[in-house]
């Protein structure tokens, strides 16, 4: 094996995506590019997000960047989603509500458009903790009415968060609407595994890799979940309130690990890196679908958009 075909195999790339409504954002180290197909072609949007980590170099610190990342990520990620469902055809727009054209009418297009993305990750974020983090503290509290072991309960309320975690990623499957989404979701990954295997970014080539990518954000989540179980465990109360209170005050220490554990797993390849990588990969046989050879464009017409004039600035 030559020393550049060794270099293309061993080439890891920060560069991330996330799939649209009809479409695909793909973040890199200087550019963010948003491709949406539409009836008349694929439609590109290009911008350079500025991170407050930049401005504040202390949230780039190891454990407190994960907690950034993920916030700005999600912050990023919704506002590509409205983008991008404002290309779809008028019949199948949703139609704003009352409280939407009230915002507009006060605010203005633009000021409006930042408090309904404000809003959309507040809620997000507030549906994401109750359903995945107390919702299950809550159903284990009745297991303290069975035994007073803590470790059972901590146990249990691990078991039943992963639980509701996967039955929920289960029944987005069902949604025809999400299918699609799911298949940008594979298209993107089998582009970026071209991209980093160094070989010339076609449909041909993208078409045969793998969709299940050892740095996806839906790895994220799960090893968020795993993690939480161990976490979670050093505080134990016997009132169910206090309980769910210290659960959401140690989500940021949560998160914070399970980021780390995501990026030195994505930097290395040995027997460890595989098995933490492992669990993230399983999920992705539920978020990841074979894409067709339009959304496989639209992928890489995306990536293209975003790797740097200067070799070697996206290595992860």
């Amino acid at each position: 094996m030559s020393k550049n075909r060794k270099a293309a195999k061993d080439f890891r790339t920060s560069i991330g995506g996330q799939a649209l409504i009809e479409g695909i954002l793909m973040r890199g180290p200087v550019k963010e590019a948003t491709v949406v197909r539409t009836a008349d072609g694929l439609v590109t949007k290009i911008s350079e997000p500025h991170f407050i980590r930049e401005k504040y170099k202390f949230l780039g610190w190891p454990f407190l960047r994960g907690i950034v990342v993920f916030t700005e990520s999600l912050i990023y990620g919704v506002r590509a989603l409205t983008y991008s469902a404002s290309m779809l055809p008028p019949e199948e727009q949703e139609q704003p509500s009352k409280f939407d054209k009230w915002v507009e009418e006060k605010l203005g297009s633009e000021k409006a458009e930042k408090l309904l993305i404000g809003v959309a990750v507040f809620l997000g974020i507030c549906l994401s903790v109750g359903l995945f983090i107390l919702l299950p503290t809550l159903l284990a509290g009745f297991v303290t009415n069975l035994t007073e072991s803590s470790i059972l309960r901590n146990l249990t309320e691990g078991a039943l968060r992963i639980v509701i975690f996967l039955l929920y990623m289960y029944f987005c499957t069902k949604s025809p609407d999400l299918k699609k989404v799911f298949q940008y979701h594979g298209a993107e990954h089998k582009s970026i595994f071209c991209y980093e295997k160094g070989l010339p970014l076609t449909v041909e080539n993208v078409r045969p890799q793998s969709r299940f990518h050892p740095r996806c954000g839906t790895s994220f989540l799960f090893v968020v979940m795993i993690i939480s179980i161990f976490v979670f465990s050093f505080v134990s109360w016997n009132n169910v309130w206090i309980r769910m209170a210290m659960r959401i005050l140690l989500l940021p220490v949560v998160m914070g690990i399970a980021y780390e554990i995501n990026r030195w797993a994505g930097r290395h390849d040995n027997w460890l890196s595989t098995a933490l990588a492992a669990p993230g990969k399983a999920l992705q046989r539920l978020t990841t679908a074979e894409p067709d050879d339009g959304m496989i464009e639209c992928a890489i017409e995306a990536l293209k958009l975003v790797i740097p004039e200067e070799k070697g600035k996206d290595e992860w």
